[in-house]
Protein backbone atom coordinates (compact mmCIF):
# COMPACT_ATOMS: atom_id res chain seq x y z
CA UNK A 1 0.00 0.00 0.00
CA UNK A 2 1.40 3.33 -1.41
CA UNK A 3 0.99 6.52 0.50
CA UNK A 4 -2.10 7.21 -1.94
CA UNK A 5 -3.49 4.66 -0.96
CA UNK A 6 -3.02 5.36 3.05
CA UNK A 7 -4.16 9.04 2.76
CA UNK A 8 -7.56 7.59 1.23
CA UNK A 9 -8.53 5.80 4.33
CA UNK A 10 -8.45 9.49 6.36
CA UNK A 11 -11.42 11.62 5.40
CA UNK A 12 -11.32 15.50 4.48
CA UNK A 13 -12.42 16.13 8.15
CA UNK A 14 -9.31 14.18 9.21
CA UNK A 15 -7.45 16.91 7.47
CA UNK A 16 -9.01 19.63 8.80
CA UNK A 17 -8.63 18.26 12.58
CA UNK A 18 -5.05 17.86 11.79
CA UNK A 19 -4.33 21.12 10.73
CA UNK A 20 -6.32 23.09 13.23
CA UNK A 21 -4.27 20.61 15.97
CA UNK A 22 -0.78 22.11 14.23
CA UNK A 23 -1.98 25.61 13.77
CA UNK A 24 -3.45 26.11 18.01
CA UNK A 25 -0.47 24.48 18.76
CA UNK A 26 2.36 27.16 16.88
CA UNK A 27 0.03 29.91 17.25
CA UNK A 28 -0.71 29.52 21.27
CA UNK A 29 3.20 29.08 21.31
CA UNK A 30 4.25 31.97 19.33
CA UNK A 31 1.27 34.54 21.41
CA UNK A 32 2.71 33.35 24.72
CA UNK A 33 5.97 34.32 23.59
CA UNK A 34 5.34 37.27 22.20
CA UNK A 35 2.71 38.82 24.39
CA UNK A 36 1.87 42.61 24.46
CA UNK A 37 3.75 44.81 27.44
CA UNK A 38 -0.52 45.46 28.37
CA UNK A 39 -0.99 41.63 28.81
CA UNK A 40 1.84 39.73 29.03
CA UNK A 41 1.55 35.84 29.83
CA UNK A 42 2.70 33.79 33.14
CA UNK A 43 5.75 32.97 30.82
CA UNK A 44 7.16 36.47 30.10
CA UNK A 45 6.06 37.89 33.18
CA UNK A 46 8.40 35.01 34.94
CA UNK A 47 11.08 35.74 32.43
CA UNK A 48 11.31 39.24 34.32
CA UNK A 49 11.78 37.47 37.79
CA UNK A 50 14.71 35.45 36.84
CA UNK A 51 16.48 38.00 35.63
CA UNK A 52 15.83 39.88 38.55
CA UNK A 53 16.41 36.67 40.50
CA UNK A 54 20.17 36.71 39.07
CA UNK A 55 21.06 40.74 39.93
CA UNK A 56 19.68 40.03 43.54
CA UNK A 57 22.04 36.96 43.35
CA UNK A 58 25.00 39.10 42.90
CA UNK A 59 24.65 40.35 46.89
CA UNK A 60 23.62 37.10 48.23
CA UNK A 61 26.00 35.81 50.96
CA UNK A 62 25.88 32.63 50.67
CA UNK A 63 24.52 31.62 47.35
CA UNK A 64 23.45 28.47 48.58
CA UNK A 65 19.89 29.43 47.57
CA UNK A 66 20.22 29.92 44.33
CA UNK A 67 22.12 26.67 43.80
CA UNK A 68 19.48 24.48 44.82
CA UNK A 69 16.72 26.62 43.10
CA UNK A 70 18.79 25.58 40.02
CA UNK A 71 19.40 22.18 41.04
CA UNK A 72 15.57 21.95 41.48
CA UNK A 73 14.87 23.24 38.41
CA UNK A 74 17.42 20.77 36.70
CA UNK A 75 15.60 17.78 38.33
CA UNK A 76 12.11 18.87 36.87
CA UNK A 77 13.45 18.79 33.41
CA UNK A 78 15.38 15.52 33.83
CA UNK A 79 11.55 14.13 35.69
CA UNK A 80 9.82 15.43 32.23
CA UNK A 81 12.61 14.66 30.08
CA UNK A 82 12.44 10.63 31.54
CA UNK A 83 8.71 10.15 31.39
CA UNK A 84 8.09 11.48 27.75
CA UNK A 85 10.97 9.22 26.89
CA UNK A 86 8.93 5.97 28.27
CA UNK A 87 5.47 7.49 27.34
CA UNK A 88 7.46 7.19 23.42
CA UNK A 89 8.17 3.63 24.38
CA UNK A 90 4.61 2.88 25.82
CA UNK A 91 2.96 4.08 22.76
CA UNK A 92 5.64 3.06 19.93
CA UNK A 93 4.66 -0.50 22.25
CA UNK A 94 1.41 0.24 21.13
CA UNK A 95 2.36 0.61 17.53
CA UNK A 96 4.14 -2.83 17.37
CA UNK A 97 0.54 -4.58 18.30
CA UNK A 98 -1.97 -2.19 15.98
CA UNK A 99 -3.94 -5.60 14.75
CA UNK A 100 -4.54 -5.74 18.67
CA UNK A 101 -5.64 -2.26 18.84
CA UNK A 102 -7.71 -2.35 15.70
CA UNK A 103 -10.02 -5.20 17.93
CA UNK A 104 -10.18 -3.11 20.94
CA UNK A 105 -11.64 0.06 18.66
CA UNK A 106 -13.75 -1.95 16.88
CA UNK A 107 -15.04 -3.54 20.46
CA UNK A 108 -15.59 0.00 21.49
CA UNK A 109 -17.42 0.61 18.31
CA UNK A 110 -15.00 3.16 17.51
CA UNK A 111 -14.41 3.01 13.52
CA UNK A 112 -13.66 -0.24 11.97
CA UNK A 113 -9.93 0.94 10.28
CA UNK A 114 -7.31 -1.85 8.91
CA UNK A 115 -4.63 -1.57 11.53
CA UNK A 116 -2.20 1.11 9.34
CA UNK A 117 -4.91 3.54 10.24
CA UNK A 118 -4.49 3.39 14.32
CA UNK A 119 -0.50 3.65 13.13
CA UNK A 120 -0.38 6.55 11.83
CA UNK A 121 -2.55 8.38 14.64
CA UNK A 122 -0.39 6.92 16.51
CA UNK A 123 2.50 8.30 15.18
CA UNK A 124 1.04 11.87 15.90
CA UNK A 125 1.43 10.92 19.56
CA UNK A 126 5.23 10.20 19.47
CA UNK A 127 5.65 13.34 17.18
CA UNK A 128 4.65 15.62 20.24
CA UNK A 129 5.95 13.77 22.89
CA UNK A 130 9.46 13.69 20.87
CA UNK A 131 9.26 17.09 20.65
CA UNK A 132 8.57 17.42 24.28
CA UNK A 133 11.81 15.12 24.78
CA UNK A 134 13.89 16.96 23.12
CA UNK A 135 12.89 20.04 24.49
CA UNK A 136 12.81 19.04 28.30
CA UNK A 137 16.82 17.70 27.15
CA UNK A 138 18.08 20.97 25.98
CA UNK A 139 16.46 22.86 28.78
CA UNK A 140 17.99 20.69 30.95
CA UNK A 141 21.22 21.65 29.18
CA UNK A 142 20.59 25.09 29.28
CA UNK A 143 20.09 25.20 32.92
CA UNK A 144 23.03 23.53 33.66
CA UNK A 145 24.97 26.12 31.82
CA UNK A 146 23.18 28.72 33.61
CA UNK A 147 24.80 26.97 36.64
CA UNK A 148 28.14 27.45 35.81
CA UNK A 149 27.75 31.33 34.87
CA UNK A 150 26.28 31.34 38.38
CA UNK A 151 29.42 30.01 39.41
CA UNK A 152 31.46 32.06 37.52
CA UNK A 153 30.41 35.00 38.99
CA UNK A 154 32.93 37.00 40.85
CA UNK A 155 32.18 36.90 44.86
CA UNK A 156 32.47 40.85 45.15
CA UNK A 157 29.52 42.67 43.54
CA UNK A 158 31.98 45.62 43.02
CA UNK A 159 33.94 44.03 40.16
CA UNK A 160 32.74 44.60 37.02
CA UNK A 161 32.67 42.07 35.50
CA UNK A 162 30.12 40.56 38.02
CA UNK A 163 26.53 42.18 36.63
CA UNK A 164 28.01 41.26 33.19
CA UNK A 165 28.04 37.72 34.12
CA UNK A 166 25.13 38.00 35.91
CA UNK A 167 22.97 39.34 33.12
CA UNK A 168 24.54 36.04 31.24
CA UNK A 169 23.44 33.82 33.56
CA UNK A 170 19.50 35.59 33.65
CA UNK A 171 19.13 35.18 30.08
CA UNK A 172 20.16 31.99 29.72
CA UNK A 173 18.02 31.14 32.48
CA UNK A 174 14.88 32.28 30.53
CA UNK A 175 16.02 30.77 27.13
CA UNK A 176 15.95 27.40 29.66
CA UNK A 177 12.52 28.20 30.33
CA UNK A 178 11.25 28.82 27.05
CA UNK A 179 12.01 25.82 26.04
CA UNK A 180 11.08 24.00 29.15
CA UNK A 181 7.65 25.58 28.95
CA UNK A 182 7.14 24.64 24.85
CA UNK A 183 8.20 21.07 26.08
CA UNK A 184 5.44 20.92 28.44
CA UNK A 185 2.91 22.34 25.31
CA UNK A 186 4.17 19.63 23.66
CA UNK A 187 2.74 17.07 26.25
CA UNK A 188 -0.27 19.12 26.21
CA UNK A 189 -1.25 18.30 22.58
CA UNK A 190 0.22 14.81 22.93
CA UNK A 191 -2.60 14.12 25.01
CA UNK A 192 -4.99 15.87 22.55
CA UNK A 193 -4.15 14.03 19.53
CA UNK A 194 -5.16 10.59 21.38
CA UNK A 195 -8.29 12.22 20.79
CA UNK A 196 -7.57 11.37 17.24
CA UNK A 197 -8.10 7.90 18.07
CA UNK A 198 -11.92 8.70 18.62
CA UNK A 199 -11.99 10.63 15.13
CA UNK A 200 -11.70 14.02 13.59
CA UNK A 201 -14.21 15.42 15.40
CA UNK A 202 -12.34 14.33 19.37
CA UNK A 203 -9.30 15.76 17.70
CA UNK A 204 -11.03 18.74 17.15
CA UNK A 205 -12.28 19.46 20.50
CA UNK A 206 -9.36 17.97 21.98
CA UNK A 207 -7.22 21.09 20.65
CA UNK A 208 -9.95 23.40 21.16
CA UNK A 209 -9.66 22.31 24.67
CA UNK A 210 -6.04 22.31 25.05
CA UNK A 211 -6.29 25.77 23.68
CA UNK A 212 -8.70 27.08 26.23
CA UNK A 213 -6.43 25.27 29.04
CA UNK A 214 -3.22 26.63 28.13
CA UNK A 215 -4.91 30.27 27.28
CA UNK A 216 -6.50 30.19 30.75
CA UNK A 217 -3.40 29.63 32.25
CA UNK A 218 -1.42 32.09 30.71
CA UNK A 219 -3.71 34.82 30.24
CA UNK A 220 -6.07 34.63 32.92
CA UNK A 221 -4.86 32.47 35.73
CA UNK A 222 -5.36 33.73 39.31
CA UNK A 223 -1.44 32.74 39.26
CA UNK A 224 -1.20 35.63 36.80
CA UNK A 225 -3.24 38.48 38.82
CA UNK A 226 -0.76 37.63 42.21
CA UNK A 227 2.68 37.97 39.73
CA UNK A 228 1.04 41.59 38.57
CA UNK A 229 0.41 42.76 41.76
CA UNK A 230 2.40 45.61 42.72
Amino acid sequence: MNWTDRLALFAPLDFVALGTLFCVWLLIGWRIEHASARQPSVSMIMADYRREWMQQMLTREPRIFDAQTIATLRQGTSFFASTSMIAIGGVLAVIGNANNLAVVAQDLTLAAHPPIVWEIKLLLVVFFLTNAFLKFVWSNRLFGYCSVIMGAVPNDPTDPRAPEMARKAGELNVTAARSFNRGLRAVYFSLASVCWLGGPVLLLAGAIMTLIVIWRREFASQSRGILLEK
